[in-house]
């Protein structure tokens, strides 16, 4: 690329994503606004003035879905940061992983249509790359370290 391409600097928004584990299942939302209206996704989003990606990541779980988790029990499974993986423009997430007790409950709240537990094995499509980030904490899960 030359310099000409990039004589501007390019905006870039910082968010959190959550993988959030009961047994088998991965909480995911109903995504009440563009882009992406309707579709499932993980719990998730920007990360404010001052705040840490592991500490918003842990606000906007409780946010979207009332699931309350310590920021110090999230494991952060990678930063995703493809140029195109947003059509609103470039956006870079720190995605965590999170295990919750099998009794644990959801409801939607603030940007969130709905929310359900879905089988980890079998979620469809999601939202934005949101399906490579339950992949790769699936194979996290495996792991044995």
């Amino acid at each position: 690329m030359s310099t000409e391409e990039h004589d501007d600097p390019e905006t870039i928004r910082y968010t959190a994503d959550v993988v959030c584990i009961r047994g088998d299942a991965v909480l995911l939302i109903e995504r009440g606004w563009p882009p992406h209206k309707g579709r499932l996704a993980l719990p998730g989003g920007h990360v404010d003035a001052g705040e840490t990606s592991r500490a918003a990541a842990a606000r906007e779980l409780l946010e979207e879905t009332g699931v309350h988790v310590d920021a110090d029990d999230l494991e952060l499974i990678g930063v995703y940061d493809d140029p195109d993986r947003d059509p609103r423009g470039r956006y870079v997430t720190a995605a965590y992983l999170v295990t919750v007790p099998d009794n644990t409950t959801a409801h939607a709240g603030d940007d969130a249509a709905a929310v359900r537990w879905t089988p980890l094995n079998d979620t469809g499509q999601l939202a934005f790359d949101h399906s490579t980030i339950v992949t790769a904490a699936r194979h996290r899960q495996d792991s044995p370290f």
